[in-house]
Parts: C-alpha cells; structure tokens; sequence
C-alpha cells in the first residue's frame, strides 16, 4: 500500500498497478482501492487482514430446521435484524466448505402422515437423501457414490444439486423402482444431460442402466436394431420382425433402465413400436425419454402419451438463483458481485446453464496459471463478446 500511496501522490498511479496488486494478494481491484481510501484517512499502509465470515453453532443449527436451504437460512438471518448478513455466495461458500471439512448438517425429518404408506422408491434404491426442502432454495444431499461419473465439461466445476436435479433424481429412481416411462424435457442447454447423467449415477446398478441412441427418424427396423445393441443382442436377433419382437420382450423382462436421448428425432411409428414393447405385460424395464421437444414428439403418439407416468420439466434458472448455483458450480464465481452475475444472465446467459458452463470455460481459460483468479467486469465483458460478439 505504501508504494501505491507513493505513485497516486507522483500521479503515477494506474488501474494496471491496482490490478497487479489485487491479483498478487488475491482479492478484487474494488478491494485494493478500498484499502488505498483507507490508507489516505487513517495512514495505515498495511493491508487489512482478512477475517473471513464463520457460520456459528447457533446458525447452523438454523441451518438443519431449515432443511440445508441457504437462501431461506439467509432470509431468516436478515428478519433477525442481525449486524452483518453475509451474501448468498459467500453463505453458500462456507457453509459448503465446512461440509466438506466434516462438519454435520442434522436436518429435521418429515412429518409422519397417518396411515398406511407406500414405500418410497428412493429408500427401496438405497438413495441417501437428506430430507428437507425449503420453499425455492438449494437442496443438499449426503455425498454419493458414482459422483465422478458425471461430466460437467468444465475443469474444477461440480454437480449442483437445485431442486430441478432433486426432481429429476426422484423421477429416475420412481421410474427404476416400477419400470415406468418419463419423459425430460425442456429447452436446449437447461442442463437436461447433466441432470440426468447424475440421477442415473446414483442408481445402486450402474450395471442395469442401457443408452440407446437414434438418428434423426429412423425406421421400425432401425430403431429394432438399436434397441437390440442396447441389450446386447445384435448378433442374436432373428431377421423375422415378430420373432426379433419377441427376443426383445424377453430381454425388457429384466429390470433395467432404458435411456433414450434426444427423443424427439423418432417418428410416429417408431414412437407405436416403443408403446408396443412397453404394453407387453412381462416389461419390467424403465424407459426415460428426454431432449428438447420430446414432451412435443410424444404427445403426437396418445397411446404412448398417456403411458408416460411423469412428465419431469428442467427449467432454466431464476434471475434470483443464479448467483448461488454459479457460485457451487465452480469456485470462479464465489467472489463476483451479484450485481455482476445478474448483468451476464440479462445479457447473455438468460438462465441458460449451457451458456453459462461455456461462459465458465472461457475464464477458466483466461485466468489459467493465475494464483487465485480474480473475475471482473472486464473479464466478463471479454468472455461475453467471444459468446457472442461485441455487446
């Protein structure tokens, strides 16, 4: 600080030098002007030593009655009319990091409901969910096996667990439990695969699930064909359509899980054949059928449309949750301003999670052999005007 104070004194002083200092000590550009500000008042040449926010006994234990929910524990902090109420990001930040540390999050269990119940598909899988959720926040569940299968396309970042990915999870194992037919949609880049990808790792057989992958309208024969890979009788089938038919009911007799991306692409014959297949009493296998506009593709098909036990919509993020989402998906943005984030979704991201995993892809690159990272709004003018030219 004292060599800054000597250069603005000189009139020498540049934003590069302000940089340069910001991302040695690794905090942002406003930080060190705050700090030159405070040097010119109080005479204080040397940095400020960073305390750094800590979440008490007492606010975590609000935390549990709240059901891991950040936003409403944030809520409820500042109704208190507490001296400091941290951001989202930063709340979401520590807490996240002190979960990792071991620190145990006692969440409240579920009201009994009277009565006889059903069992609960997730318990029958042996999901470990934490239970709980508030009202339009994050949801937390206990770590889970499989987790590295996933892929997020982007180094260092992590499966968030919003509520859309906790639907989706839920709708996974229901269909697994009862061999059911789902269908997942909504617009591309909402973050349908990804979703998806992690409520299928988290089944307890890996070994059961099948991917089935189609062109763009194929034939009763072709599709015959792929669904006949998926299950690993290729070599096997007969050539004859009703024997070929039959060879496939007594493979879908085995509980498994049938993936079939981008299910739009299949016309309305190949959609009869699968509504076919799946009305033969002895299937015990699940069909999930996702991409943009499958909802479309098979509400043209009602035979199969009204088979279709949960019809499981991934929407784009709110204005209000991206902050917090983009701060658990990857570290770069746990220290951008909200303010900053909500003028990259109005401009380019628009709730879009695609868009903002190649917008994270971009600074990862940018900031690539940097000590500690430090996102600015010219960083994110740049990496905007390379998602989509100059704004």
């Amino acid at each position: 600080m004292r060599r800054l104070l000597e250069r603005q004194q000189a009139g020498e002083l540049a934003t590069r030098h302000v940089r340069a200092v910001a991302e040695t000590v690794g905090v942002s550009e406003r930080t060190v002007w705050r700090w030159l500000e405070q040097a010119k008042t109080t005479g204080q040449v040397e940095a400020p030593v960073r305390q750094g926010y800590a979440v008490s006994d007492e606010v975590w234990a609000l935390l549990g009655e709240v059901g891991g929910n950040v936003a409403e524990l944030r809520r409820r902090l500042a109704a208190a009319g507490g001296a400091s109420v941290p951001s989202a990001s930063t709340l979401h930040r520590v807490i996240r990091r002190d979960r990792r540390a071991g620190r145990a999050l006692m969440v409240e269990r579920e009201p009994e409901v009277a009565g006889p119940r059903r069992p609960d598909p997730l318990s029958e899988l042996g999901l470990n969910v934490v239970a709980g959720q508030g009202a339009g926040g994050q949801v937390f569940l206990r770590e889970q096996k499989h987790l590295a299968q996933v892929p997020v396309l982007v180094p260092g970042a992590q499966v968030v667990h919003t509520p859309a990915v906790r639907s989706v999870l839920r709708t996974v194992a229901h269909a697994a439990a009862v061999g059911a037919v789902v269908c997942l949609y909504g617009d591309a880049g909402q973050g349908k695969t990804v979703a998806l990808q992690y409520a299928l790792s988290q089944l307890p057989h890996p070994a059961r699930i099948r991917r089935v992958h189609v062109g763009v309208h194929p034939t009763v024969p072709e599709l015959r064909r792929v669904l006949a890979d998926a299950l690993e009788l290729g070599r096997r089938l007969p050539r004859g359509a009703g024997e070929a038919d039959l060879m496939l009911v007594n493979a879908l007799r085995q509980p498994r899980v049938l993936v079939l991306d981008e299910a739009q692409r299949l016309p309305g014959p190949a959609l009869e054949f699968l509504r076919g297949l799946w009305d033969h009493p002895d299937t015990d296998t699940a069909l999930v059928l996702a991409g943009a506009g499958s909802e479309r593709a098979l509400r043209r098909v009602p035979a199969l449309a009204s088979r279709v036990l949960t019809w499981e919509l991934v929407p784009r993020l709110g204005p209000r949750e991206v902050a917090t989402v983009m701060a658990a998906f990857h570290p770069l943005w746990e220290d951008v301003s909200e303010d900053d984030v909500a003028w990259v979704d109005e401009h380019v991201g628009h709730g879009n999670f695609r868009t903002w995993a190649k917008m994270t892809s971009h600074l990862t690159a940018e900031s690539y052999g940097r000590t500690r990272a430090v996102v600015d709004r010219r960083m994110l003018e740049r990496a905007c005007a390379r998602l989509m030219g100059p704004l």
